[in-house]
């Protein structure tokens, strides 16, 4: 599992065969809402990680 995260910190995409491909992406800052008061707030810039599923475990399920 380390390894996985020292690739994807490098920007590397991750591709298992039947699986699917994991990658980083950015997420811009934005403006959102807190659901208590309504007031808004300043989301700021982060990264995630993103799954993309292969044809093959579409088709499986």
């Amino acid at each position: 599992m380390q390894n996985l995260a020292e690739h994807l910190q490098q920007g590397s995409k991750i591709r298992i065969p039947a699986l699917g491909i994991f990658q980083v992406s950015a997420r811009a800052a934005r403006t959102g809402r807190n659901p208590a008061t309504g007031e808004p707030i300043q989301i700021k810039a982060s990264k995630k990680i993103a799954f993309r599923p292969a044809k093959e475990l579409k088709e499986a399920i």
